[in-house]
């Protein structure tokens, strides 16, 4: 059974810096394409930033600049750092990863149905 292991997040001022990983435990193949997705309050699930197998990535354009992913293929652990950050960002933050080059055939993809495996969710609180 494949699951994404979330750690990171937290809490900061406005300006600050977090940074979260993502573990992908119990499938030794690197996922084909894996993202960052965010969901605050009253609000809808939006795409952060993907990457796919080739290392090519895509961020919203809310974060461009700000936000950077990295992957480290031997632990099969995605990470993203989060700098100059803003109340904004504040949301419930997840992981996702999907194998199937069919399925993932768009990746690098902010949209949620590219991705059928998720994490658990961490919260990122920013604080003006």
């Amino acid at each position: 059974q494949v699951n994404l292991v979330q750690s990171g997040g937290g809490s900061v001022q406005a300006g600050g810096s977090l940074g979260l990983s993502c573990a992908v435990l119990g499938y030794p193949d690197s996922p084909y394409c894996m993202g960052w997705f965010r969901q605050a309050p009253g609000k809808e699930r939006e795409g952060v930033a993907a990457i796919a197998k080739d290392g090519s990535t895509k961020y919203a354009d809310s974060v461009k600049g700000r936000f950077t992913l990295s992957k480290d293929n031997a632990k099969n652990t995605l990470y993203l750092r989060m700098n100059s950050l803003k109340p904004d960002d504040t949301a419930m933050y997840y992981c996702a990863a999907e194998w199937s080059a069919y399925r993932a055939h768009d990746c690098p993809s902010l949209l949620d149905t590219t991705f059928g495996h998720w994490g658990q969710g961490t919260q990122v609180t920013v604080s003006s």
